[in-house]
């Protein structure tokens, strides 16, 4: 008589949904386009009744702060 390993009722009796997760990075210096292609990907989701959150805006200003060129802070009065 052959080893049968025993079967999990829960796994049996229920089929398991799959669930992907996706991830959509767009670059883009015009703004206006850019919302205009997340609106459509976000109405697009929504219409076939998927859990969409987002967008979610990354940060677009670079922080400059003047520091001086020479090592020691003295010297030169060169600023970068």
């Amino acid at each position: 008589m052959a080893y049968v390993p025993p079967v999990k009722k829960d796994v049996a009796l229920s089929e398991e949904e799959v669930v992907h997760r996706i991830r959509i990075t767009l670059t883009s210096r015009n703004v206006t386009n850019l919302e205009k292609v997340c609106a459509d990907l976000k109405k697009g989701a929504v219409d076939k009744n998927l859990h969409v959150s987002g967008p979610v805006r990354m940060p677009t200003k670079i922080l400059r702060i003047t520091t001086r060129k020479a090592p020691s802070g003295e010297g030169t009065n060169t600023w970068d």
